[in-house]
């Protein structure tokens, strides 16, 4: 069964999900450019490592590592044969018992994004992020994102920027007028620090946006809402889904809530 969800699909945003949702995006995205980007580029997966100490949701199990209660080393009370208990050896020696305590440990973060890259040369073209949780959320992760992503505003290689994440605030940019549920950044290299958002909300169909290359490249067009179908259907997703359950956070507007509710009433039996 295809998503009832027109657009992005807000259950998939939930942890128990985006995680297999998120890979799984990205190696579609890949696959599904691979075609027209040949003989000229490939598109391959590529990874970034940063620690990390804070910004998890669940910081005491992702971020912490408990310490094993510690030995207690006993006295040694060996004597010699024949030797004459003293007053030393015939006190028992006692000391205090550690407690078991959990200290901070950084963790080693793996960050998967896609890299178009022209054949011979290596060349990075462009950059095609799909942001994390990790990325949007106050902390390193984010300010270790954002320092990624100056780099590459500051380089030749193009950027794309996409966001299916309605929590927390948007990547940083000026002059998009309403904030909207989710995001879409074409940045072309030759147009900073200008660059073309797509924006839509959860009712709205995931608009189609083209693929920068270099300029006397012809630029291929990114159907993303089919490129998610087919994870959507790919993961059966439809039957792990509860639809019986809310919308996972962050909270929907009074007019998406009744939107939904409308658009579920069926599979939901009201």
């Amino acid at each position: 069964m295809p998503s009832p969800f027109p657009g992005m699909n807000p259950y998939l945003e939930q942890p128990a999900f985006w995680s297999s949702f998120h890979t799984r995006l990205m190696v579609a995205i890949a696959d599904d450019l691979a075609p027209d980007l040949r003989p000229n580029y490939y598109v391959e997966v590529e990874t970034r490592t940063y620690r990390d100490q804070e910004g998890s949701e669940n910081e005491e199990d992702e971020l912490l590592i408990g310490i094993p209660d510690a030995a207690v080393l006993a006295a040694n009370t060996s004597e010699q044969p024949g030797d004459s208990p003293s007053l030393e050896t015939r006190t028992v020696l006692t000391q205090n018992q550690p407690q078991s305590i959990t200290l901070p440990m950084p963790v080693v973060l793996k960050e998967r994004y896609l890299a178009v890259r022209e054949v011979g040369s290596e060349a990075v073209i462009t950059v095609i992020e799909v942001l994390s949780p990790m990325n949007k959320r106050r902390g390193q992760g984010r300010t270790a994102y954002e320092r990624k992503r100056g780099r590459v505003l500051g380089s030749l290689s193009h950027l794309i920027e996409i966001d299916l994440l309605r929590g927390n605030a948007p990547m940083p940019m000026t002059g998009q007028g309403q904030t909207t549920d989710y995001r879409i950044v074409v940045s072309r290299s030759d147009q900073r620090p200008k660059a073309d958002l797509y924006g839509f909300n959860l009712p709205e169909v995931i608009p189609s946006f083209p693929l920068p290359l270099k300029l006397e490249d012809k630029e291929p067009i990114v159907d993303l809402q089919a490129i998610v179908q087919g994870v959507y259907d790919r993961g059966s997703y439809d039957f792990r889904i509860d639809y019986h359950q809310p919308v996972p956070p962050p909270k929907l507007s009074e007019a998406n809530q009744k939107w939904v509710d409308d658009l579920l009433a069926s599979i939901r039996g009201v």
